[in-house]
């Protein structure tokens, strides 16, 4: 019987800022983001959202104080998941368990969110690969139960012009692993070779895998820290409307540091917590 394999499609991606919320959403502001009201999970966690045309940027953090989330304040500051979307997480869960993909049962969980006036919970169920499967960071699921409640348009506009993540990108010293692991969750002919590395498409994203050394040639000095991580989620490219806007906006905002280089424009990791920013047209 031939594999089903899940659609890849982007959802999310996560910026960790562990116990720093405040200079956190500070800092996104600053970079020219629209930030939603903050989130405060049942699981204990805590967020906001930048929030695209279908995909969206979650600064996550534990309340101060808090150990019961250690898969937060036990990773670096930085990009540190990367979330796919799906209408199905159980269904999802059961095709990736028929691949022999290590996968966590689906989790359901919600957070308040003022709507119309009046509080409701906005509900997810995910499913999770396990942080032993994935050196460079956390995979998973994510299946929107209250779409409503999260893609609303005020939310939407930037005013660094961003509308959507082209991609994001993961250092690994061996990037064939990885990328087996995607190819065995998707299927083969999702992931392909590329000079660097291999590059995972999600319909107008992708991510890219790269060895450490193509990811320093890339981005330079606006690159992570990466003492003491073989593996790591790196960079973040967004689409743009106008790099003149967003220029604008890193301006006002007082960001250090920025270079503009033909038809982009670098936001060191040591301005945004962690992770490079980079915002092209």
């Amino acid at each position: 019987m031939t594999p089903e394999f899940p659609v890849p499609t982007l959802d999310h991606v996560v910026v960790n800022v562990r116990d720093r919320i405040d200079d956190a959403a500070d800092t996104y502001r600053r970079l020219g983001f629209t930030l939603t009201p903050r989130g405060y999970h049942t699981l204990g966690s805590m967020n906001h959202l930048a929030m695209f045309g279908t995909d969206y940027m979650e600064l996550i953090a534990a309340k101060p104080g808090d150990d019961s989330r250690p898969e937060i304040m036990g990773a670096p500051f930085g990009l540190d998941g990367l979330v796919f979307g799906t209408e199905d997480a159980t269904a999802t869960y059961e095709a990736l368990r028929r691949n022999e993909v290590p996968i966590d049962p689906p989790q359901q969980f919600s957070r308040p969110v003022l709507a119309g006036g009046e509080t409701r919970d906005a509900v997810f169920r995910t499913t999770r690969l396990p942080r032993s499967a994935v050196a460079a960071g956390r995979l998973y699921f994510c299946q929107h139960l209250t779409r409503d409640l999260v893609w609303r348009d005020e939310w939407r506009h930037h005013a660094n012009g961003a509308i959507g993540i082209a991609r994001a990108v993961i250092a690994a010293e061996e990037p064939e692993i990885l990328g087996g692991l995607l190819a065995h969750m998707f299927g083969p002919n999702t992931v392909r070779a590329t000079d660097d590395g291999c590059s995972l498409s999600l319909g107008l994203s992708r991510f890219d895998v790269v060895h450490p050394a193509a990811l320093w040639e890339m981005f330079g000095g606006a690159a992570p820290d990466s003492r003491g991580r073989r593996d790591y989620m790196a960079a973040l490219t967004f689409r743009t409307l106008s790099l003149d806007a967003a220029e604008t906006a890193l301006e006002a905002g007082r960001i250090r540091g920025v270079d503009r280089i033909g038809t982009s424009l670098l936001v060191p990791a040591t301005e945004a917590f962690g992770v490079t920013l980079e915002f092209s047209v």
